[in-house]
């Protein structure tokens, strides 16, 4: 009996360590897989690195795999520009939907909203690009883009961002298919950060005679801004990685973007297309080179959210 009782508690004790074993090996695994790609990125992108240097690559839009010239400020601004359009136009569409259902959509109408926010999410991103290229693009190059010329272009500055021939394949279409995949993210952490808003609050705004609008202003979105600013980079970072949905609708041509009209490229979109096609070592390092500017900005940027939002459930 008591032979029995030993094997059992040593038993279980070996099991406890080697679940505290798993446990801690996972818990290294991740940041050296992170630390892995780093420097492997570092090491194919080493040829480049040394050739064209920092400021010089970053700065320069010729990409020319034939004279074996590359500059990655074409890919890098309409990354930029494409993931700030989404943010522009996706993140108040976003912050509606969680205004409304935390605060004022009716209880029986919550859980179906919520699902259509969740399948907008679970939507492959090349549906949304074939979307934006063969439903979208049209529309906005007949109808969208003339008009937004026709009203635009008497204003100074306004004019000079819908200048350009409207082909419907551009950044402002891009950008509108990429806002559209953004706000399911967006939305599903501001509804939680929302939820968080301790009911006293309110009730205390709503006892001073607060609107409802007032509590939301005053109280709701103070409380709730650092969970927000995460969401909001979470979809920025999602933005920034974006490549099947934006490759449909972008145009993938080396111009530096002049304009929302402008067919240009992005960093994710120049590697899904040059990859396979680059048989010099030059060419190879300088997408790895891209590869790995897209991978420090999209760690700093998703690393700066997560952190915003611990700190909003640490309260």
């Amino acid at each position: 009996m008591d032979l029995g009782l030993g094997i059992s508690k040593k038993w279980d004790y070996f099991m406890d360590k080697f679940f505290l074993f798993l446990t801690f090996l996972g818990a290294v695994l991740v940041p050296l897989f992170l630390i892995g790609i780093l420097i492997v990125f570092l090491k194919e992108a080493s040829l480049a690195i040394q050739k064209f240097g920092f400021v010089s690559f970053i700065f320069s839009s010729e990409w020319d795999p034939v004279f074996e010239k590359f500059g990655g400020a074409v890919p890098l601004t309409g990354t930029i520009i494409v993931a700030f359009i989404a943010l522009i136009l996706g993140v108040p569409i976003a912050l509606g939907i969680a205004i409304f259902v935390s605060e004022v959509c009716p209880n029986f109408l919550k859980q179906p909203i919520r699902l259509a926010v969740d399948l907008l999410a679970a939507i492959p991103s090349i549906i949304y690009g074939l979307w934006g290229l063969f439903t979208l693009a049209p529309i906005h190059a007949r109808y969208i883009e003339p008009f937004l010329q026709k009203v635009f272009t008497p204003i100074p500055f306004l004019g000079k961002l819908f200048e350009g021939t409207p082909l419907g394949i551009d950044l402002f279409t891009a950008g509108i298919v990429l806002s559209i995949m953004i706000i399911p993210f967006t939305a599903s952490i501001a509804i939680e950060s929302f939820y968080l808003v301790p009911r006293v609050l309110k009730e205390s705004a709503y006892g001073m005679g607060a609107t409802k609008w007032e509590v939301i202003r005053d109280v709701m979105f103070p409380y709730c801004r650092i969970g927000i600013f995460g969401g909001i980079g979470l979809s920025l970072g999602r933005a920034l990685g974006e490549t099947m949905a934006v490759a449909f609708a972008l145009g993938n041509i080396n111009n530096f973007p002049t304009s929302l009209l402008t067919p240009t490229t992005t960093v994710t979109v120049k590697l899904a297309n040059e990859f396979t096609e680059a048989d010099k070592d030059i060419h190879l390092s300088a997408l790895f080179y891209l590869a790995l500017l897209l991978y420090i900005m999209s760690l700093f940027i998703i690393g700066s959210s997560k952190y915003f939002i611990m700190r909003v459930r640490e309260k």
